[in-house]
């Protein structure tokens, strides 16, 4: 699996949905998501790909569509 497919697996467990054709879509505003879920997206991607995103430093608007999700895990994988 890459890293978008694995993002989305998450994704698909905390949410119920494949959103692999909803990539640029909302998960917040959409409902698929809220707070709670988000404290749990990022322990289980931090889980899955070891790394650190403190609960402090998540940025609803950077982590809002499954796009931008892969794009940060992505990035915080590089570092």
């Amino acid at each position: 699996m890459n890293t978008k497919e694995e993002v989305l697996a998450v994704l698909q467990d905390l949410t119920g949905e494949d959103l692999s054709d909803k990539m640029d879509e909302n998960i917040f505003a959409n409902g698929l998501m809220d707070s709670m879920a988000s404290v749990q997206m990022l322990l289980n991607l931090q889980e899955k790909f070891e790394i650190d995103v403190p609960v402090s430093e998540f940025d609803r608007e950077e982590w809002d569509t499954p796009s931008k999700i892969v794009a940060k895990v992505e990035s915080l994988e590089n570092e």
